[in-house]
């Protein structure tokens, strides 16, 4: 435990800190000791420590005005983005709760920073409500949808608290005038037809059911309850996705969109919100495909159209910004295979508490304060055997045999299962940084096989033509088939033994043909192009061309072979192509999961044009 009276004399023995400039209303605070007791924590609350680490060096940096500079949360890093100012959360939360840890409790020069923060972030705001963002006169939707939020939530701290009257009056005020404007249906900045940003607009929501609680307005929750009936048909795929930027995107959907409905869920219970998770949770379980040997999940990440959530860990201890998703694991009990088993979680904050390892600020940018407003909560993880139960519910485990189109407009996502593998492909239009074509191979004992990347024409599975321009940067419509492609066509419903795909644009044709242990990939192409997969391989792989060449981990080697051998375990996964080419398998930078073991390598075939290519999953 640290009073204040040992966090002063520590403080007295640091290096000095600068003195703001005359006129400001507040003075530095001292920073924190290097040593820390972990153990004061409680473990619901460790997430709070690293953040007790930074305070000081972030309010030290503020300037007069109340303007966070230095650059600690969020770009531009620029006066006149009110998201900068999002801390006035963070500050309000350590003034208001005593803790043996938190000497910032109560502190009046913290408060005074609290105080000349929020005079900024509220001169930011323009007369309908908006806030901006990118330049001073942006009318946001994210500063705004963001700013409800966090602005309710200090001002239920400053209430409990009974501190700074002058600005409780102001926060009512600009949280009426941002929800009038948020909430106007005919508001083309917060509501589309299809949402671009589904993730912003839900913030939103969740905000206003926060301000509301405050300070009732039964106009203005007539028509929060109208916005969450609408927030399904226009923020919501019928393929079970987000929208973000014209399509899906793992990280926003599944660590930004879905912690913002379970915030709007645990003050509206609105049904609706039930709904949408459900809806999600389905899509969901076909694309994070889980690893046999309980690293965690890697995701099918091709189709993300922003961000490159790659995997995620078995245990996710402090701090998880999935973690308030347990709000749905009741009704949602599928959700459950994607959250850390409560036991799981006990041991890793056990292992914290139990560290000598001094606690470190957090690096800038990295800042988030939602990780602190969505610990307000209380938690309800699932246990270890409710996770086991639903694990064993997810499609690709449930069962050995199917094939699931899920379709949006011009998208088309396709899932097929058979006994030795499961394969997926993203099909038509393309939006933003998502790659088309084939994306993933997983075999049920192995796991993950084969795994493109998005936003990177290195790393997706393609015919690369010169100047590394790959097929699957592209719009690649598709078409479907009872067995071989040019047969009967498939659109769905009961799966076929044998399913039949063929895509392409003007350069080139792919035939694929999926049977129970095989995957078939004929490739037509005009001109001359590189064959190029892109494995996920680990450190004990055994991996050889059929040249007999054995193939590094982690370097580069090259051989001329019609094939190649990828040992995992019990299981060989043979990929051949007929003809002898020169063929080179090299390691990238990506490494998957927090101990890195798994990397990415790009296995690249060189041909004239036609190439034939089956993977036979032992």
């Amino acid at each position: 435990m640290l009073s204040r009276r040992t966090l002063l004399r520590a403080a007295a023995l640091l290096p000095a800190v600068p003195v703001l400039a005359p006129g400001t209303a507040f003075a530095a605070i001292p920073s924190l000791p290097p040593a820390v007791d972990r153990r004061s924590f409680a473990p619901h609350e460790q997430r709070f420590a690293p953040y007790l680490a930074t305070l000081a060096p972030m309010v030290n940096d503020m300037d007069g005005s109340g303007f966070f500079a230095g650059g600690w949360w969020r770009t531009p890093a620029a006066s006149y983005n009110a998201r900068v100012q999002e801390h006035v959360f963070t500050l309000a939360w350590f003034h208001a709760n005593a803790r043996p840890w938190n000497p910032y409790a109560g502190d009046a020069s913290l408060l005074a920073a609290l105080d000349a923060a929020l005079g900024h972030y509220l001169s930011l705001q323009h007369p309908d409500g908006s806030f901006p963002e990118y330049s001073r006169d942006q009318h946001g939707l994210a500063p705004t949808g963001f700013g409800l939020g966090y602005l309710a939530k200090t001002l239920r701290l400053l209430r409990a608290s009974g501190v700074l009257p002058a600005r409780q009056a102001q926060l009512t005020a600009a949280l009426r005038k941002a929800m009038t404007w948020f909430l106007d249906a005919g508001n083309r900045v917060v509501w589309q037809d299809r949402l671009t940003w589904a993730n912003q607009t839900t913030s939103g929501l969740a905000g206003a059911t926060h301000a509301l609680q405050l300070d009732p307005d039964p106009a203005l929750a007539t028509r929060l309850t109208e916005a969450f009936a609408r927030l399904p048909a226009v923020g919501q795929s019928p393929a079970g996705f987000f929208y973000e930027e014209g399509g899906h995107d793992m990280n926003y959907n599944f660590e930004v969109m879905l912690p913002e409905l379970a915030d709007a869920y645990l003050h509206s219970q609105d049904a609706h919100l039930v709904d949408m998770a459900r809806a999600f949770t389905g899509f969901l379980s076909y694309n994070l495909l889980r690893e046999p040997d309980g690293a965690g999940y890697l995701v099918n990440v091709a189709p993300s159209t922003r961000t490159s959530a790659r995997w995620y860990d078995e245990v996710r201890p402090d701090p998880d910004r999935t973690a308030l998703n347990w709000t749905f694991t009741r009704q949602v009990p599928l959700l459950s295979a994607f959250m850390t088993a409560r036991e799981d979680l006990a041991e890793a904050r056990t292992a914290w508490a139990a560290s000598t390892e001094p606690v470190t600020p957090l690096a800038k940018q990295d800042t988030s304060p939602r990780i602190l407003t969505h610990g307000l909560y209380g938690e309800r993880f699932p246990s270890r055997r409710q996770r086991a139960e639903a694990i064993a519910d997810l499609p690709y485990l449930r069962s050995n045999d199917f094939a699931e189109l899920r379709r949006d407009g011009s998208q088309d996502f396709l899932y097929v299962r058979k006994p030795g593998l499961y394969l997926g492909g993203y099909f038509g239009t393309r939006a933003s940084r998502s790659r088309t074509g084939l994306t993933f191979l997983w075999h049920p004992d192995a796991g993950t096989i084969i795994c493109g990347l998005n936003d990177n024409n290195y790393a997706c599975w393609s015919t690369v033509f010169p100047g590394q321009a790959p097929d699957s940067n592209g719009s690649l419509p598709a078409t479907y088939f009872h067995g071989a492609p040019g047969g009967r066509e498939w659109s769905g419903g009961r799966a076929p033994a044998a399913l039949g795909i063929r895509y392409g644009n003007a350069n080139v044709t792919t035939d694929v043909l999926v049977t129970r242990r095989t995957t078939r990939r004929t490739v037509t192409a005009n001109a001359a192009a590189t064959e190029q997969i892109p494995l996920v391989l680990h450190p004990t792989d055994v991996l050889t061309f059929t040249d007999g060449t054995r193939a590094a981990f982690g370097g580069t080697t090259t051989a001329t072979a019609d094939g190649f051998d990828l040992r995992r375990g019990r299981t060989t996964i043979r990929l051949r192509w007929n003809t002898p080419l020169q063929a080179t398998l090299a390691a990238g930078s990506v490494r998957y999961f927090r101990d890195g073991a798994r990397r990415f390598h790009a296995l690249r075939i060189p041909h004239q044009g036609t190439f034939d290519l089956t993977v036979i999953m032992g």
